[in-house]
């Protein structure tokens, strides 16, 4: 399926280098339980973090969260820290929840986070402009 114009995020591509890439595992490392980033947010994530949606758009969900670049990096943090974290039977779940899921979801599904516009009934909308910038003066970095 191609992409209409508009319809995803223009900066997807860039979006994708921050995501870390699969590393081969070697006999130390644990074994991932998700194998990416879509499983943990479809097995883990959305059965695990339910909340109520309403027309005054407190909170926003998109089902379609893989075409904001934003929820892609956020959502690959959360579920990279919950893979470490599951590993601490002590306080490894409090910490990834204080420390990670309410933080991140927190600012997903704000009023005028990257899903604003979106909604779990109506779906994807056009997405945000990115922020403005401007070039630093040459040499400042």
């Amino acid at each position: 399926m191609s992409k209409g114009l508009g319809e995803w995020d223009e900066d997807l591509d860039d979006a994708a280098a921050d995501v870390a890439e699969p590393v081969e595992s070697t006999e130390d490392a644990p074994e991932l339980f998700y194998a990416d980033v879509a499983a943990f947010v479809a097995e883990k994530l959305a059965p695990g973090y339910r909340r109520r949606f309403n027309q005054s758009g407190a909170i926003t969900w998109c089902p379609q969260w893989w075409k904001h670049g934003e929820a892609i990096s956020r959502l690959e943090a959360l579920w990279r820290a919950w893979e470490f974290l599951r590993l601490d039977g002590a306080t490894g779940m409090s910490v990834w929840w204080r420390d990670h899921a309410d933080h991140h979801m927190s600012v997903l599904m704000s009023p005028d986070g990257p899903f604003s516009g979106c909604g779990p009934s109506k779906g994807h909308s056009s997405t945000l402009p990115p922020l403005p910038c401007e070039e630093p003066p040459e040499g400042l970095f």
